[in-house]
């Protein structure tokens, strides 16, 4: 069936063999993406690596460019980057593709299951037309250097031809009529972004593209929304309550955490390293600052958590407490906690320490043991070492 112009444009994904991965030079499976506008059947055509979302996303927003407005509505295979559910009556969208429908202001319209002749002007006229007389006879080339000729194809060979239905040219078909009905661009282009639906782990973490998120540890165990863009990652409730925004982890595998998201006795634990302890120990006062670091330091113990405990008491019995049963544990060398826990509960940090007096000097003779004692101490005869008279 022919459509107004502006009202309608098809987009498929087609295999398209193996070209070259220009970041490794290997060859890769590829496929390619193409969408006609239904009036005219001027098409977008780019070569891609992956059929993920957000991939799917930015290969819509490059068309749209190109084609310097929007159709109104875009008709779309079940495909899980944009229909999660396929369904006669009911299909349910992609979360990620909805947003971008409505940033763009197109409506979705996916075909029903097992109906491919829905998308038949896109399916022929365009992955078949492409594959056939575009990649005909090519051998493997850089897969941009792909999307240069195929951009170049597409304005010439594909564009210039009569269309065998229309019996004229799609390109001059566009110009004339189509493009001033499509609708004009947003002021600013889509940001892509991906929703995943996830669950609030034990740890309080959501795991969101190989990396982990903190969340509220009320939620434990609930399903969450995941909408992860280019630079911030926002999770919400399946009733859109926003409940955390975290920046983008810089790697797989990182951790991005908010301190207020932890339970209040996980915190110290989970974020306190061995820094943030002497830190918070020189905040204290000197005996603590130095209590701390002769803990942190011990070659074959790892004593952090320990170090952890006594700063803790910090909050339970207040500064000057805490560092008074530091330096009297300092002072009588007991560092193990039950010790320090005995003084706090008895009040002993506050008795002064006793002054221990300095040892007496040791008592030295004029004379040595030889001298005295002569032959007896294997020395000379005592006569012979001294002048004066035997007594």
């Amino acid at each position: 069936m022919e459509r107004d112009p502006g009202s309608e444009a098809q987009v498929d994904f087609g295999y398209a063999g193996h070209m070259l991965d220009p970041a490794t030079g290997a060859l890769r499976k590829t496929w390619v993406f193409v969408m006609l506008l239904a009036y005219s059947r001027q098409q977008y055509v780019e070569f891609v690596f992956d059929q993920a979302v957000p991939t799917w996303l930015q290969l819509h927003a490059h068309a749209f460019a190109c084609f310097g407005g929007v159709p109104h509505r875009v008709v779309l295979a079940n495909l899980k980057a944009g229909i999660v559910k396929a369904s006669f009556d009911d299909p349910q969208v992609q979360r990620s593709s909805r947003e971008c429908a409505e940033h763009y202001g197109f409506l979705l319209a996916p075909f029903c299951p097992r109906t491919p002749e829905h998308k038949g002007k896109v399916e022929q006229g365009g992955v078949h037309s492409g594959k056939q007389n575009c990649l005909g006879g090519r051998v493997p080339t850089l897969i941009t250097q792909a999307n240069v000729d195929v951009r170049h194809w597409c304005l010439t060979t594909a564009g210039q031809r009569i269309h065998g239905t229309t019996k004229e040219a799609p390109l001059h078909r566009f110009e004339a009529v189509e493009r001033a009905q499509l609708q004009p661009l947003p002021t600013t282009p889509y940001a892509v972004a991906v929703w995943k639906r996830v669950t609030l782990h034990r740890d309080c973490y959501v795991v969101f593209a190989q990396a982990f998120y903190s969340a509220p540890f009320r939620l434990i165990g609930q399903p969450l929304w995941v909408r992860g863009g280019s630079q911030e990652v926002r999770l919400s409730t399946t009733h859109d309550e926003l409940v955390a925004t975290h920046a983008r982890a810089p790697r797989p595998g990182a951790r991005v955490t908010h301190p207020d998201h932890l339970p209040p006795a996980k915190v110290p634990g989970a974020l306190w390293t061995r820094e943030t302890c002497q830190a918070l120990a020189a905040e204290v006062g000197p005996a603590t600052a130095q209590l701390v670091e002769t803990l942190v330091a011990d070659p074959v113990l790892d004593r952090l958590a320990r170090v952890i405990r006594v700063l803790k008491l910090r909050e339970r019995v207040g500064t000057s407490r805490l560092e008074a049963a530091c330096a009297r544990a300092l002072h009588f060398g007991a560092l193990t906690s039950r010790t320090r826990k005995r003084m706090l509960d008895q009040g002993l940090e506050a008795e002064a320490l006793a002054v221990t007096p300095a040892p007496a000097p040791a008592r030295t003779f004029v004379r040595t043991a030889a001298e005295l004692l002569g032959e007896l101490a294997g020395g000379a005869p005592w006569s012979e070492t001294s002048s004066e008279p035997r007594s």
